[in-house]
C-alpha cells in the first residue's frame, strides 16, 4: 500500500481529488471472476467468491445540491465551492463515467454475513446460500489519502448491484437527510463515526415506499408514497463490517471453494492495513495479529457502545452487518436519540428488545463473538494462541462492564462508580418519567436543590410527596460524594460534567420538519440542525434553546415516524 501524504494541497477542482486518490481495497484484494469490468452488474445474483464487485453507481437525475459538511470540507481542505461544481456534483451523486484519472469509472460493493443477535442467517439472502447479501445500495468510488488518513468515500443510494436482492437501489430524501446530519453530529459528540460529506437529491427522480399515515399509531406502514431520491456520501476510514469478515469465516469454516481460506486470511491483513496499522506490528505472524485485533477491535467496540448510551443514543439495529470492525458508528438507518428514558427503548418497529437502548452492551457481545467465530480458523492449529482468543471473546462482558461503570461515573461527575447510587437514580429517573439528555444536563449545573432538576421531567404530577423525598435524598447523597465544596470546585466539576453531558441531541421529532420542508425545496431547517448539531455541547442562543432544549411534545408520543419508523428507505 502507498505510503499516506503528511499533507496535501487544498482540493479546489476534481483534479486537485484525483491526484489523492490510492484505491487499496481494488489494489490489494481479490475481485469477484464473475464480475463485470466494465461494472455493468445491477441485478440480484449469487457472489460466490472475491472480495469486492465491480460496478458502476446508477446516477441520480437532475442532481441538485442540499448540502455538504462545511466542518469536513474543511478537515480534509476541501474549498467551499467543490460542493456545488458540476463535475464534483456529477460524481457524488453517481456519474464517475468522465472522472479525470487515475480517478476510475467503475465503483465497488461488498458482500457481507447477516447475523442477528449472534444467531447466523441466511433467508434475508434471495438464494438462502448467504451469497447475495451485502451492500445493496452503496457503492464505493474512492479511496484517498488525505492529510495523512485514508479515506473510502461511498454512496448511500447509488443505485443498484448485485446485493440489491431486487430493490431499486435508492434512498429517499428523508432517510437520507436523517444520514446526513447524524454522522456529523455523532462526530461532534465525540463518538467515532463514519462522516459525512455531500447530500444531494434529484429534481425529477422519485420512488415508492411504505409509510404511515400521518398521526397514525401504527407499528406497521399503512400506506404507499412517493419520494424524491437522494444520494448522501458517507465516509470512513474504510466500510469493513464484522459481517463481512463473518462472511469469509463462513465459507472457510465450510470450505466452499479452493480459496476460501486464503480470501479470509488476505480480508483480515488487509483490515489491520486499513484500520489497525498503528498498533499491530506488521512482521508479527498472522496468528499474533489476529490475536491482536480481537484485543483492539474488543477495546473500540466496548468503548463505542459506552459511548452511545452516554448520549442517549440507540442503533436500532445492531446486526453483525451494521458493525463497523474499525470501532466506529456505521449506517444509520433506524436510529434514535432517547427522549423519555426506557431502558426498552427501540426506534425501530423491527429491531425487538434485544437491540433496545440498554441491551446494546449484550448486542454488542454477540456480535464481537461472530467476529471471534470468523477468525479462528485462521488460527486453530495453534492452540496456544487459540486458548488466548477464547479468554478474548470471554472477557467482553467484564470490559463492556468496566466501560460502563467509568462512563456512567464520568456523567455524574464522579471519581468512581457507585453502584447503590446509579441504581436509586435508574429507578427514580423510570418512575419520575425523566428526560435523558436534558435530566443530566442540567444536573451538570450542579443545582442547590430539586427545582432546576424538574425541568426535565414529563410527568411533575407524578412527584407526590414520596418520590420528591427520595430525590431529595438522591440529591444529597450526590452531592456528599462529588467535589463541590467551593464555588471553584464546583464550577470546575460543571465544565467536566457539560463536556460529557451534551445539551443537544437529533432527536427524531426535530427531523421531521427538516424532511418535510425539504420535500418542498426548502432546506432552511436542514441548514440550521447542522449548525446546532455540530455544537452539541455548547450553550446556544435563546432562541436556539427554546426551540431544541425542551422536552418533547405530549402529542409525538407513540406517533409513527416520529417515536418509531420502520424501515431507513
Amino acid at each position: 500500500m502507498n505510503a499516506m501524504n503528511k499533507t496535501s494541497a487544498p482540493v479546489k477542482t476534481l483534479d486537485d481529488l484525483a491526484r489523492l486518490a490510492d484505491y487499496s481495497l481494488l489494489d490489494t484484494l481479490t475481485p469477484d471472476p464473475e464480475a463485470k469490468a466494465n461494472g455493468v452488474d445491477h441485478s440480484a445474483r449469487q457472489v460466490f467468491s472475491g472480495h469486492y464487485v465491480s460496478v458502476n453507481p446508477t446516477p441520480i437525475k437532475e442532481p441538485h445540491y442540499i448540502a455538504h459538511s462545511k466542518n469536513f470540507f474543511n478537515e480534509l481542505g476541501f474549498d467551499e465551492g467543490l460542493a456545488t461544481r458540476d463535475d464534483f456534483m456529477r460524481m457524488f451523486s453517481g456519474d464517475i463515467s468522465n472522472v479525470p484519472q487515475p480517478l476510475r469509472t467503475v465503483g465497488w460493493a461488498t458482500g457481507y454475513a447477516l447475523s442477528i443477535n449472534g444467531s447466523e442467517y441466511y433467508q434475508q439472502c434471495p438464494f438462502q446460500t448467504g451469497n447475495g447479501y451485502g451492500d445493496g445500495r452503496a457503492v464505493s468510488i474512492l479511496e484517498a489519502n488525505i492529510n495523512g488518513k485514508r479515506w473510502e468515500m461511498q454512496l448511500k443510494g447509488g443505485g443498484r448491484t448485485p446485493y440489491c436482492r431486487g430493490a431499486d437501489g435508492r434512498a429517499v430524501l428523508r432517510s437520507s437527510i436523517r444520514e446526513f446530519l447524524a454522522q456529523e453530529h455523532m462526530h461532534a459528540l465525540g463518538i467515532p463515526t463514519s462522516r459525512s460529506l455531500t447530500l444531494y437529491t434529484s429534481k425529477s427522480e422519485t420512488v415508492k415506499r411504505p409509510w404511515f399515515n400521518q398521526g397514525s399509531y401504527s407499528r406497521d406502514p399503512e400506506v404507499m408514497i412517493e419520494e424524491d431520491v437522494a444520494i448522501t456520501t458517507r465516509v470512513a476510514s474504510s466500510f469493513l463490517r464484522v459481517g463481512q469478515i463473518e462472511l469469509f469465516g463462513r465459507r472457510a469454516r465450510k470450505n466452499e471453494h479452493p480459496k476460501a481460506m486464503e480470501e479470509l486470511e488476505k480480508i483480515v491483513l488487509h483490515l489491520i492495513d486499513r484500520e489497525y496499522s498503528e498498533v499491530i506490528d506488521q512482521k508479527l505472524p498472522l496468528e499474533e495479529k489476529a490475536l491482536l485485533l480481537a484485543s483492539e477491535f474488543r477495546s473500540r467496540l466496548t468503548s463505542l457502545v459506552a459511548n452511545w448510551i452516554r448520549v442517549g443514543y440507540c442503533q436500532g439495529n445492531f446486526n453483525s452487518d451494521n458493525t463497523a470492525v474499525g470501532g466506529f458508528t456505521l449506517d444509520y438507518g433506524p436510529f434514535g436519540f432517547i427522549d423519555m428514558f426506557d431502558p426498552k427503548y427501540q426506534p425501530w418497529t423491527g429491531g425487538g428488545v434485544h437491540f433496545s437502548f440498554l441491551n446494546q452492551p449484550q448486542a454488542a457481545e454477540r456480535n464481537f463473538h461472530m467476529f471471534y467465530s470468523a477468525l479462528k480458523p485462521l488460527i486453530e492449529s495453534n492452540t496456544d494462541i487459540l486458548s488466548r482468543l477464547d479468554e478474548i471473546e470471554h472477557g467482553f462482558a467484564q470490559v463492556m462492564q468496566e466501560k460502563m461503570e467509568t462512563m456512567l461515573a464520568t456523567k455524574l461527575g464522579l471519581c468512581t462508580f457507585d453502584a447503590a447510587l446509579f441504581q436509586e437514580l435508574f429507578i427514580l429517573m423510570i418512575q419520575t418519567h425523566v428526560d435523558y439528555t436534558i435530566f443530566f444536563r442540567e444536573l451538570s449545573h450542579i443545582p442547590q436543590n430539586m427545582d432546576p432538576l424538574k425541568k426535565s421531567f414529563y410527568q411533575e404530577s407524578m412527584l407526590d410527596e414520596n418520590i420528591q423525598t427520595r430525590w431529595s435524598q438522591w440529591l444529597a447523597k450526590w452531592k456528599s460524594l462529588i467535589d463541590a465544596a467551593t464555588p471553584e470546585s464546583r464550577e470546575k466539576l460543571s465544565k467536566k460534567m457539560k463536556r460529557v453531558n451534551p445539551k443537544y441531541t437529533l432527536r427524531e421529532w426535530f427531523l421531521v420538519p427538516a424532511y418535510q420542508q425539504a420535500t418542498t425545496g426548502d432546506y432552511t431547517l436542514i441548514r440550521e440542525l447542522q449548525e446546532v448539531m455540530t455544537h452539541p455541547y455548547d450553550e446556544q442562543s435563546n432562541e436556539i434553546e427554546e426551540k431544541y432544549y425542551r422536552l418533547k411534545p405530549s402529542e409525538f408520543f407513540e406517533i409513527a415516524g416520529i417515536s418509531h419508523v420502520s424501515c431507513s428507505s
